[in-house]
């Protein structure tokens, strides 16, 4: 990330302010949150030790973080539970659910909203560019509170580049490169599996997008209005899925599920090349046997020879309503607002898991303390994300119901690995199938 840019936003880092009761409480007196997550395993460590720090930080008000399972379920329970009266107070939901939060209505009230109502100031311009233009409005306020930012990078097995005569300095720097990479390490047997990829749809497609400057779909990938339809059967992505096809049936790629589940597969040392989520850290660090790496992405000269910045993955927070709702409840999420906004908390978080400091003064703090010196690779997440241009096609997407539509794409994806259907198929199949979604999500939101 640019100096420059850092210094300019560490100046306004008075961007949020905690909530000071004028009296103390007793701890029963405590107003009760509820926050409902899908992080587990070492990630759901870091939200307790969250919740614990942040409930020992003050005596107003007692945080109860609740795991809810997966990303999509948690956004499901919430829905559920707000036809019910019975919302979270604060709900995880991950980047591609925000359009269809966007969409809530009376459900959510936005960050600025909460801001706005309980007075704390909140500063977007504190938040790292490709974070605040996310979770953004089109007039820059905030709709919900960042959180956990992640972007996609590619882990490798510096031992099984070593075994396979692989510089495990040089990791691959674009797509020809990965699959000359993953076919020499098949042939050397360096590890059972060459590569595989978590977050398929995600990284394969929707992060190559952003990075090749494509456009995913129609207007402005969704963030010019409802009536978006996918362009992702045109001939880069098509490419993209018969270059996978191409290494699975060469043995020197396997699909190993959707979403995170190929994870455990690069860390438990069966595959030399797992492209996930920088997130993966913590797991990677808690169970790896063998010397491990994280690189940029491979990139596609021929479409974009100068990349463009990755986008965000991760999730971000929703304070959420409910009837008799009562104000002590709306500061008392303002106030866990406030205190994970906090430099040294912003920067601890991103060091325990990989995520991206999603502030400025995170990040600079997160510098300044010797992290990345210390932990080689650990900054490739935040300069890939502020890498060239942010552009139309690189601020990541808009539309309403993308869970959906990912699973659609996954279907269609495993379809054409089972040699069922071509490529071209299987990305026709996805986008008819999407754009039908799609239409479903614009009706329903203009009621």
């Amino acid at each position: 990330m640019d100096r420059r840019v850092l210094l300019a936003g560490v100046g306004g880092l008075a961007a949020w302010t905690a909530l000071r009761p004028s009296a103390s409480v007793s701890a029963a007196d405590r107003t009760p949150i509820v926050l409902w997550h899908a992080m587990s395993g070492a990630n759901g460590e870091e939200v307790e030790r969250l919740t614990r720090d942040f409930n020992a930080s003050q005596s107003e008000v007692t945080l109860e973080a609740v795991f809810k399972g997966t990303y999509p379920e948690t956004l499901t329970a919430a829905i559920a539970a707000y036809r019910a009266g019975k919302a979270p107070h604060v709900v995880q939901i991950f980047e591609v659910g925000t359009g269809t939060m966007l969409q809530a209505g009376p459900a959510i009230k936005p960050a600025w909203k909460l801001a706005e109502e309980t007075g704390l100031a909140l500063d977007p311009k504190a938040y790292i560019p490709g974070v605040r233009g996310y979770y953004s409005l089109p007039d820059g306020k905030l709709a919900s509170m960042p959180f956990n930012s992640s972007t996609a990078v590619m882990w490798y097995n510096r031992d099984a580049f070593e075994k396979a005569g692989l510089d495990p300095d040089k990791p691959p720097a674009t797509y020809d490169d990965f699959a000359k990479a993953a076919r020499t390490l098949a042939s050397k047997a360096a590890t059972p599996i060459a590569s595989t990829s978590a977050w398929m749809t995600w990284i394969q497609f929707e992060e190559y997008a952003a990075i090749q400057n494509l456009a995913y779909a129609t207007e402005n990938d969704g963030y010019d209005g409802l009536g978006a339809e996918l362009l992702i059967n045109t001939k880069p992505f098509v490419d993209q899925l018969q270059r996978f096809l191409d290494l699975s049936k060469d043995g020197a790629f396997k699909y190993a599920g959707r979403d995170g589940a190929p994870d455990a597969v690069f860390y438990s040392g069966q595959a030399a090349i797992g492209f996930g989520s920088s997130s993966g850290r913590a797991d990677i660090v808690k169970n790896a046997k063998f010397r491990y790496a994280e690189a940029f992405l491979p990139t596609e000269p021929a479409l974009n020879p100068r990349p463009n910045n990755s986008i965000i993955g991760g999730a971000s927070l929703w304070a959420m309503t409910a009837p008799k709702r009562s104000e002590a409840e709306y500061k008392g999420v303002a106030a866990f607002y406030a205190f994970l906004a906090k430099p040294e908390q912003v920067a601890l978080y991103a060091q325990n898991t990989g995520y991206v400091p999603v502030t400025l003064a995170g990040y600079e703090a997160t510098k300044q303390a010797g992290y990345f010196d210390r932990n080689p690779g650990t900054d490739v997440p935040a300069r890939q994300l502020s890498r060239g241009e942010l552009t139309p096609n690189s601020r990541g997407l808009r539309l309403g119901r993308l869970p959906e539509i990912r699973a659609i794409l996954y279907e269609e994806i495993e379809k054409a690995l089972q040699g069922q259907q071509t490529a071209q198929s299987a990305m026709d199949g996805a986008v008819a199938r999407g754009n039908r979604v799609l239409r479903d999500f614009q009706k329903s939101a203009r009621g």
